[in-house]
């Protein structure tokens, strides 16, 4: 029998001992237990932020008001810094909806991710936020939009909200089983791995979305184990640096591995 408060109390000491800001939210989704630390908290986002707009955009296909398989021409002006593969490639290229979204998430590509914002509207994507009631997510910039964020704007959110996101992905209560399906197809091919999974076996399923800043560091995942299926996120900002961070998360989802999942 897993003793959650025993488990969180472990959580709460690894948060507690840090100089890092950290925000945890944990939940066995065999059981219905979970637990948070500053779950409420509204950090920034960084590319976790995505997650919202890839809810939006299958939101949309599910509605027939835009299909996966419609294309986008990439020009010169669309091309921002930072994470991702679309910036080096020549212009005219076309690209689908679908495999936009799936840049966007499985290698954080920004320039796929204002393609969609563009697409979408980046009103219409916090309506959606808002709509399932999200009060500390909201997206209020571009990708690499240093104007924005020096006019204090910024994209926000908390790890209780992303954790309500993943579920909804895997409850499949927001969009039909088919696009549920294709958002956890595509968070599963996620590249990024040294976070949530720094510590885990390799093989270990985890569809998962991350992002960075600056001395930050967030990951969030539903982990698929041979005993059990469960979400953890865990968002670190103000940390000393971006590896200690990493180590940070990797340490906390080991705890709850060892405990829940091995």
């Amino acid at each position: 029998m897993i003793n959650y408060r025993r488990l969180e109390n472990t959580i709460e000491n690894i948060v507690e001992e840090s100089s890092a800001n950290i925000s945890v939210s944990f939940y066995d989704l065999d059981q219905g237990e979970g637990f948070s630390i500053n779950g409420d908290k509204r950090v920034p986002s960084a590319s976790m932020i995505k997650l919202l707009i890839l809810l939006k955009a299958l939101d949309e296909c599910d509605k027939g008001k835009i299909n996966l398989e419609d294309t986008i021409n990439l020009d010169d002006h669309d091309k921002v810094d930072g994470s991702g593969i679309l910036k080096e490639l020549s212009n005219n290229h076309k690209f689908s909806i679908r495999e936009l979204l799936t840049l966007m998430i499985i290698v954080s590509d920004n320039t796929a991710t204002n393609i969609l914002i563009d697409l979408l509207g980046m009103e219409e994507i916090n309506k959606i936020g808002n709509d399932l009631g999200l009060e500390k997510t909201s997206l209020e910039r571009k990708m690499m939009d240093s104007n924005a964020r020096e006019k204090g704007l910024d994209n926000f959110t908390s790890s209780n909200e992303i954790l309500k996101l993943l579920k909804m992905i895997y409850d499949k209560d927001f969009v039909s089983e088919d696009f549920s399906d294709l958002a956890l197809d595509i968070l599963l091919r996620q590249k990024e791995r040294q976070r949530l999974q720094r510590y885990l076996p390799e093989d270990l399923k985890i569809a998962s979305k991350s992002g960075d800043l600056d001395n930050l560091e967030n990951d969030g995942g539903i982990f698929f184990t041979e005993n059990k299926n469960y979400i953890l996120v865990v968002l670190v900002n103000q940390a000393k640096s971006n590896v200690l961070a990493k180590e940070i998360i990797g340490e906390i989802s080991l705890k709850i591995y060892k405990e829940i999942g091995e």
